[in-house]
């Protein structure tokens, strides 16, 4: 079981015309859909409202088979955030946190069967859900992979110095990192991204990722840091390449059977890496956070072992969207709006 720990939310996205358009998101919410259609058993522990947006995602993850941890809705509304989307398809965000849903975890207990645990985004900065994060990794069995997502939104967080203060409690417990140059700048202003990636590496995580536009992926782990290309693609937007990036980094490492100990190894690493940004490029092919199901990467390298049938869901409720008839090199940074 890969329990993805945070928010979930509605992304309000708003095109170069004015047109909205709804859509599930939040990091955590897109990761966990995204290890499920991989094929991995997932759990997503976070609040949902009791009301319609709610309900539907609730919907939504069940269709996908993913265990909704904490089952007693929230009466607070759903949080949202409006994303701005330019004429390159890249996302800014303004979110509508206050007195939401996703900001409580109250009571909230790991699912039985937990493997890999999957935190950050938007739960590492709203209260009290972000204490609650913060006190559930620090009481973590050591058989059990972390994986951090910062994803930092600094719009959204009211007091650098405390956020910084939590996520350098809670690396201590961080076996990876998932970041981007973004992040990094935020984290370390004035730094150049390798030479913050290694400050990162030091403070107890046995890997770091970053991701950089449309220019290699960099692998930092044991002394080595070592680039992994990103293939052109045609898109559409890039809401959710990043989760889709993160959550299919854990579901190839724990459908390869692998723990905390491998990823102090260079090679399986990269290995994920690289399959992992296979499917964050199908992700930017189409709108919104929709990342890809096992049947779209079934048979690409890294990726052999997934079956190759289409789920039913597919047919009966989603397909992939035609992107706009333009090639472009663009951002596997591309944020989910949490």
């Amino acid at each position: 079981m890969i329990t993805v720990a945070g928010e979930a939310l509605v992304d309000l996205i708003v095109d170069e015309a004015g047109q909205v358009d709804a859509q599930f998101g939040g990091g955590p919410f897109n990761v966990a859909r995204a290890v499920a259609r991989l094929g991995q058993p997932a759990a997503f522990l976070g609040r949902l409202s009791g009301d319609r947006f709610g309900r539907l995602m609730r919907a939504d993850l069940h269709r996908h088979g993913v265990l909704v941890a904490i089952e007693a809705p929230a009466a607070a509304p759903t949080t949202l955030a409006l994303v701005d989307v330019d004429s390159a398809g890249v996302p800014a965000y303004h979110f509508y946190l206050s007195g939401t849903a996703a900001a409580d975890l109250a009571g909230a207990v790991l699912p039985a069967g937990t493997t890999a645990l999957h935190i950050g985004s938007l739960g590492l900065v709203m209260e009290p859900v972000g204490t609650s994060l913060e006190q559930l990794v620090s009481t973590l069995p050591d058989g059990i992979t972390v994986m951090l997502d910062p994803n930092c939104r600094p719009g959204a967080i009211p007091s650098r110095q405390d956020y910084l203060n939590r996520l350098g409690r809670i690396l201590r417990r961080v076996d990876a990192v998932k970041t981007s140059t973004e992040d990094l700048g935020y984290l370390f202003p004035g730094r150049d991204a390798d030479r913050a990636a290694l400050e990162l590496l030091g403070r107890g995580p046995a890997c770091v990722v970053v991701t950089d536009g449309a220019a290699d992926v960099r692998v930092f782990t044991a002394g080595r840091q070592i680039g992994v290309g990103v293939p052109p693609a045609s898109i559409v937007d890039t809401v959710g390449a990043g989760d889709s990036l993160g959550g299919a980094f854990l579901a190839w490492w724990i459908g390869n059977g692998l723990g905390r100990a491998e990823l102090r190894d260079p090679d399986p690493v990269v290995q994920a890496t690289r399959a992992a940004i296979d499917a964050s490029v199908v992700t930017i092919t189409r709108r919104g956070a929709e990342p890809p199901w096992a049947h779209e990467l079934a048979g690409r390298d890294g990726w052999r072992w997934l079956p190759s049938g289409e789920p039913p869901a597919v047919a009966a409720r989603e397909r992939p969207q035609e992107p706009r008839q333009r090639v472009l090199r663009r951002s596997l940074s591309g944020r989910s709006g949490q």
